[in-house]
């Protein structure tokens, strides 16, 4: 639901959010009351039919998910002809380098296991998926971040991780039924 506000002042048609926790999807219920949310289990998207959607976000999954070839085959599976993905993550780099996910609950830090997904399998994965590449993204920790480091009190940490990528996003599309793919 990290988009939800701006996708929703679009007026899409139909906007469904999925996610592996319950409590996640307990909180997008409240800030989005009456909103369709799936639990979503093994990766598959039962409840979509093939071929009914016509963007798909996945923001900040797919290291969370053990198998990305099933999971990008089964976002494929219900993306229509013309649809479009897009897919923002942490760099595998900064996973590779050591860098993970935490979050505070109940003044108790907990990490989230991550697997490292190299882009260059994500992309070959589109490939082999006939998904076109549109667009690929990747940022890297630079002097731009030194003052969020500062404030944390954190500076030691700014500097080993100074010019270390770490987000991407990959925008990808499904060639129109008539078009053969296109690869970049």
């Amino acid at each position: 639901g990290r988009h939800w506000k701006k996708i929703i002042s679009h007026q899409p048609e139909k906007l469904i959010g999925f996610d592996v926790s319950a409590g996640m999807l307990e909180i997008l219920q409240q800030k989005y009351p009456g909103s369709e949310t799936h639990h979503l289990i093994n990766d598959e998207l039962r409840e979509l039919a093939n071929q009914s959607c016509d963007i798909i976000f996945s923001t900040l999954t797919i290291a969370h998910i053990e198998n990305a070839e099933k999971a990008l085959q089964e976002w494929n599976r219900i993306l229509r002809p013309g649809g479009e993905m897009i897919i923002t993550d942490y760099h595998p780099a900064a996973l590779a380098k050591g860098g993970k996910r935490t979050f505070n609950h109940n003044g108790t830090t907990i990490a989230v296991k991550n697997y490292v997904h190299s882009i260059y399998k994500i992309k070959d994965i589109a490939r082999q998926l006939h998904l076109n590449i549109c667009r690929l993204t990747e940022r890297s920790i630079d002097q731009s971040a030194a003052p969020f480091y500062e404030k944390q009190n954190a500076h030691a940490v700014y500097e080993a991780w100074k010019g270390t990528p770490i987000i991407y996003g990959i925008h990808l599309k499904k060639p129109d039924a008539a078009l053969p793919p296109q690869h970049h």
